[in-house]
């Protein structure tokens, strides 16, 4: 209330003064527009959804820092954060950033978090994924890029697979990539495309899985329809199936290796020479020579031409004199041992309980002088076999048969 006296002066608080403008804690002034970019300020203040106006301050900016580029890109994907030109320029943009530092660099870290960013709206549009996966294949992170790969598969329709594939058959022929990986993926890559089935037997190969391999060899060579995508012939392929089932015999368990060998010989009646030592070779490996030194009779008394007689007969003496070699030199090897041991009764009392454990009084186990005698014998008949091929190609030729005659 008002005194008598009069109304009393009261102290009236000071105004607060207003401070000037200060820039946000923590961001560079080199961010912040500058006068020479007013008019395209004003442009996007006008009309923020339009992208025209965004994409005329980005170009103007090209030669600006990244740093402040990548300020004008958050704001104009903030607006229209549907824009496939506007995400594509921005991704582009970060991997040239990226790019000349270590894969470890937080740059590339940033880079992997934009991309998912951009994806959330962009997941329908190939060559965002192709960027991503490539980036991701560069930086050997496998298993995001497996992921990644597998997303894209997923939200990309069948017809734009063909570009996602090659990328992923990258990721499963990287030496870091384990095998059951690579694997999966091929047999994955095989149901989307199988006339690349000899690229999956080409990795199978690599990687010794030696059955699988034959499987598919087989299947394919099984298949009439099927055409080569690397241009091989079905004899090329045959004697790629040969050459697993010979040299790798213990581990195609399961198939039936002279039935297959045996239906390219009836299938290929030229050069067929390879076959037939192949299929003698499998028998060698093995262990059953008996069975191999009939393949090979079968072999040399039915090629028809000189060329296919010489492969498969030189193959026959390789054989024979590998026979007698190792005869030989298991014989050398048994006389140095009884010389060490002193020979004596027990040696003999061994061989003699081995005959009666064996229930046959003539196994002799010294048949060199039997084996020298099929290896010379094999040589003596080289013409008389040579003399049956040329018959065999014309029955007709009456000199041969009077040479044969003589022989």
């Amino acid at each position: 209330m008002p005194s008598a006296s009069g109304p009393v002066a009261v102290a009236s608080a000071p105004a607060p003064v207003k401070s000037a403008p200060s820039l946000a804690v923590g961001i560079s002034p080199d961010l912040y527009p500058t006068e020479d970019d007013l008019p395209y300020e004003e442009e996007i203040l006008r009309e923020p959804f339009k992208l025209k106006g965004w994409w005329r301050y980005l170009v103007a900016r090209a030669t600006a820092p990244f740093a402040k580029r990548a300020v004008i890109y958050e704001r104009a994907l903030k607006a229209l954060p549907g824009s496939y030109k506007l995400w594509h320029a921005y991704l582009r943009d970060r991997l040239d950033h990226a790019r000349p530092h270590p894969i470890d660099h937080p740059a590339y870290s940033s880079l992997n978090n934009t991309f998912e960013r951009a994806l959330a709206t962009m997941h329908k549009m190939p060559r965002v994924w192709v960027l991503y996966l490539t980036s991701l294949l560069d930086q050997r992170l496998l298993t995001r890029a497996r992921r990644a790969f597998d997303r894209a598969l997923r939200a990309l329709p069948v017809t734009q697979h063909d570009r996602i594939w090659p990328l992923y058959l990258r990721l499963a022929s990287l030496p870091a990539c384990p095998v059951e990986t690579s694997l999966r993926v091929f047999r994955r890559y095989l149901q989307f495309d199988p006339s690349h089935a000899e690229d999956f037997i080409n990795f199978l190969i690599s990687a010794n899985h030696w059955q699988e391999a034959a499987n598919r060899l087989a299947s394919v060579l099984n298949d009439d329809g099927f055409r080569s995508v690397k241009g091989k012939t079905r004899h090329q392929l045959w004697l790629e199936l040969c050459e697993i089932l010979t040299k790798h015999a213990d581990e195609v368990a399961g198939l039936k290796v002279d039935a297959i060998l045996r239906g390219g010989i009836r299938k290929f009646t030229d050069e067929v020479g390879k076959l037939w030592t192949s299929l003698a070779d499998y028998y060698v490996r093995r262990g059953l020579f008996e069975k191999a030194r009939d393949v090979f009779e079968e072999g040399v008394s039915s090629v028809v031409t000189v060329k296919e007689f010489s492969v498969v007969f030189e193959a026959y003496t390789q054989f024979e004199q590998s026979m007698l070699a190792a005869k030989l030199e298991a014989a050398e090897e048994e006389g140095a041992e009884d010389e060490n041991e002193g020979g004596g009764r027990k040696s003999g009392m061994d061989k003699l309980s081995k005959k009666f454990l064996n229930e046959f009084w003539l196994n002799d186990e010294d048949d060199t002088d039997l084996r020298m005698a099929r290896f010379e014998r094999l040589l003596d008949r080289r013409p008389e076999l040579l003399s049956s091929v040329l018959l065999r190609q014309n029955p007709h030729n009456v000199e041969e048969w009077h040479r044969c005659d003589l022989l």
